[in-house]
Parts: C-alpha cells; sequence; structure tokens
C-alpha cells in the first residue's frame, strides 16, 4: 500500500511539472522510481519513458487546443534529434555513471541559470528558420541521449533562448518533442520493458496524467515570466541533488 501511494504522489507531481512546466518529466520521474520505489537505473530510465510519454501526449492535446504548439517548430527538432540521440545513447555506456550523473547537474543547472537571468521574448510571431531549428534539436538530442534523459527540460530554454519562443508556446512544443523522443527511446529500449513492475508504472502514469491537468490549468493563470523562474527553481533544486550524489 505505501508503494501505491508513494507512486500516486510521484505520479501527480511529474504531471503536473510536465502540464504546467513542459518538462522536468524524466528528470524528477527517474530518481523517484530509484530512490522512492526501489527500481534499478535501466527499469527506471525505460519505465520513465513509459510513463513521460503517455503523459506528454495527454497534455500535448490541451496545450494544442490553445494554440500553445508550433507543430513545424517542435517536430524539426524532434526529427533532428532522434539520431544524434541515439549516437549520444551508445557513447553513453562508456562514460562512468557518476560522470554521467555530474555532467548532467551542470547541463540542468547551466540552463536553470540561464532561464533566470533571461525574461520571455515578446513577440510570439518571431519567424523561426527551419536550419536553426534543425540545428539545435540535434544538438539537443546528442546532450540528452549521452545524458540519458527525455529533453524538456532542456528542451524549453532551447526554444525560449535559441529560437525566440514565449514561455506558453515552448511548454506547448517542448511536450510535442517530448513525446516524440520518449517514443522513438522507448523503440530502442523494448528488450528492457520485460520484467518491470507494471502495477507500480500504471497508477504512477495514471497520477501523472490527471496531474498534468492540473499543470496545465496552473500554467494558465501563472506570467510566463513566473513560469520560466519556477522552472529554472526546479531545474536548480534537481542539478544541486544529482551533483551531491555524484561526488559523495
Amino acid at each position: 500500500m505505501s508503494t501505491l501511494i508513494l507512486a500516486l504522489a510521484a505520479g501527480a507531481v511529474i504531471g503536473i511539472a510536465l502540464g504546467a512546466l513542459g518538462g522536468g518529466g524524466s528528470v524528477l520521474a527517474v530518481p523517484a522510481l530509484i530512490y522512492l520505489l526501489g527500481f534499478t537505473p535501466v527499469a527506471a530510465t525505460t519505465a520513465s519513458l513509459v510513463i513521460v510519454a503517455v503523459t506528454s501526449a495527454t497534455a500535448l492535446s490541451a496545450h494544442a487546443r490553445d494554440g500553445n504548439v508550433r507543430w513545424r517548430t517542435g517536430l524539426l527538432f524532434a526529427a533532428a534529434g532522434i539520431g544524434p540521440a541515439m549516437l549520444g545513447g551508445a557513447l553513453a555506456g562508456r562514460i562512468p555513471e557518476a560522470a554521467l550523473t555530474a555532467a548532467f547537474a551542470v547541463v540542468a543547472g547551466a540552463a536553470a541559470l540561464r532561464m533566470l537571468r533571461s525574461r520571455p521574448p515578446a513577440d510570439t510571431s518571431v519567424p523561426v528558420r527551419p536550419g536553426r531549428a534543425a540545428a539545435a534539436g540535434a544538438g539537443l538530442g546528442a546532450v540528452t541521449g549521452v545524458l540519458g534523459v527525455g529533453g524538456g527540460f532542456l528542451a524549453v530554454p532551447a526554444l525560449v533562448s535559441v529560437l525566440g519562443m514565449r514561455m506558453r508556446n515552448a511548454v506547448g512544443t517542448s511536450l510535442l518533442v517530448i513525446t516524440v523522443n520518449s517514443l522513438a527511446a522507448l523503440a530502442t529500449r523494448a528488450g528492457t520493458a520485460d520484467g518491470l513492475d507494471w502495477a507500480v508504472i500504471g497508477p504512477f502514469a495514471g497520477a501523472a496524467i490527471l496531474g498534468a491537468w492540473d499543470g496545465k490549468r496552473l500554467a494558465a493563470k501563472i506570467s510566463g515570466h513566473t513560469l520560466q523562474r519556477i522552472f529554472a527553481l526546479v531545474l536548480l533544486a534537481v542539478a544541486a541533488f544529482m551533483l551531491i550524489d555524484a561526488v559523495v
């Protein structure tokens, strides 16, 4: 019973993060599955991809109805990042786990600090060059492939800072990127799905889906600048925890 309660609570928090912030799901899901629910790192990564893919797709539909998804940019991001993510995943197997954890913390912290220093662009009609979007998506895919996460926590800063999106558009578009990348990653991990505890993953995913709807409503009530700061502070907290875990 305690495991079920933990799964429901963790799922709700992750769903709110995805629905309101457009990212952070896999960043929060993997530690929750390992430290709270006793999953192995490999099983936690695979399970988190299932949870994040389903939750992101649900949150994406809500943001799409409000016109907050830049479909062309999101698809360019996702398509350009699939190949580099696979190559990065192959490289990750040769890097020590502590080094990967520390690298993850540094990248997450840098992204958070950049967002804390900047303000969301005021113009929602900034033209997006396909080449620039594809280059950013490829770089994002390479980094997330090495670090083994879905990439939403990096996609939002990239969409805001690199492509000039406002925060709300970046949140909605990042959910498209997360959904596509998570499904692509799952396709390469079919063999690791055996033996997963679906009695935990099911309630976790269900709570995350419900939380995503609440997160979407929360996002509609908070200014873009405030939303950006909340997202950055979440990133800083996760980065600090993982850096401590890597060096201690």
